[in-house]
C-alpha cells in the first residue's frame, strides 16, 4: 500500500531543468515555499491519458484554481528536462509548469516510485495528486493499487472540488470559421470582449460546407458551441450574448 502523506512536509531535492536552452537547478523550497500549489504526478510524457486527459485538463482549469488561492500548478514527471520540454510544446500546458524528475528522487522520497518493466519504462511514478501549502502537503489523492494505470481520483476535476465543490469552471468555447469571413472575425471579437478564451477551428473552402453542415446542420460561417451547446452563427451569438449579459 502507498503511503499517504497529508501532514507532512514535501521532499527536499533539486530538480535539473533546462530554460531557454541552459541547464537551471529548481529546488523544492523555490516551489513550494510561501505558495499553494497543486500537483499532479503521471506515468509519463507523451503517453496516451496523461497527454490526452490529465494534463489538459489542468491546464484548462488553470483559472479555476486560481480564482481558488491556487498559486501554481506542477506536473511531475520521472522524465528528463528534454523530454519533458518537447512535451509541453506538444501539449496545452502554458498554465502549468512541467518538472523533471529525471532521475526519481522526488518520487522515491514520496513513496510513490513503481516498477513499470513490463512496459519497458523503467521506474516511474504512481499516478496522484496534491495540494501543497508552504511545503505541506493538505490532500493527497492517489489512484487505487491495481493492475494497469487507473485514472479515477488524481484529475483536475477532483482537486478543484475538494479545493472548492462551487468553484466555477471555465466555459468550453468553440468557434468554426472560414478564411476572410466577416462574421467569424465579428464573432471572435465579441467573444473576447466579453472575455471567453476559446479554440477557433479554420475551415478551408473546400471541405467548409461539408464539416459545417454535418456538425451543424448549417451551411455558414462562424458556427460557435458553448458548453456542448450549439449557439449558431453571427446573429444568433449577437443575440445570446445580449440575453447573457
Amino acid at each position: 500500500m502507498f503511503t499517504n502523506r497529508e501532514g507532512q512536509s514535501v521532499p527536499q531535492v533539486a530538480f535539473r531543468t533546462r530554460v531557454s536552452g541552459e541547464w537551471k537547478t529548481v529546488t523544492t523550497e523555490e516551489i513550494f515555499k510561501g505558495r499553494t500549489v497543486a500537483v499532479f504526478s503521471l506515468p509519463g510524457a507523451f503517453t496516451p491519458t496523461c497527454s490526452s486527459t490529465h494534463l489538459p485538463r489542468y491546464n484548462e482549469l488553470a483559472p479555476a484554481f486560481r480564482a481558488n488561492g491556487v498559486d501554481a500548478i506542477v506536473c511531475i514527471s520521472v522524465n528528463d528536462a528534454f523530454v519533458m520540454n518537447e512535451w509541453a510544446k506538444e501539449q496545452e500546458s502554458a498554465n502549468v509548469t512541467l518538472l523533471p524528475d529525471g532521475n526519481g528522487e522526488f518520487t522515491e522520497k514520496m513513496g510513490l516510485l513503481v516498477d513499470k518493466a513490463d512496459l519497458g519504462f523503467g521506474k516511474r511514478s504512481w499516478r496522484y495528486s496534491m495540494l501543497v501549502k508552504d511545503g505541506v502537503i493538505q490532500k493527497m489523492f492517489i489512484e487505487p493499487q491495481k493492475p494497469g494505470d487507473p485514472f479515477e481520483v488524481s484529475d483536475a476535476d477532483t482537486m478543484l472540488a475538494y479545493i472548492n465543490p462551487k468553484a466555477k469552471k471555465p466555459d468550453q468555447v468553440a468557434i468554426l470559421t472560414r478564411e476572410g469571413c466577416n462574421f467569424c472575425a465579428k464573432a471572435k471579437a465579441l467573444l473576447t470582449e466579453r472575455g471567453y478564451d476559446y479554440a477557433e477551428i479554420p475551415l478551408d473552402h473546400k471541405i467548409r460546407t461539408k464539416v459545417v453542415g454535418a456538425i451543424t446542420g448549417a451551411q455558414t460561417a462562424p458556427q460557435v458551441f458553448i458548453n456542448g451547446t450549439l449557439i449558431g452563427g453571427w446573429e444568433e451569438l449577437e443575440r445570446w450574448a445580449k440575453k447573457a449579459a
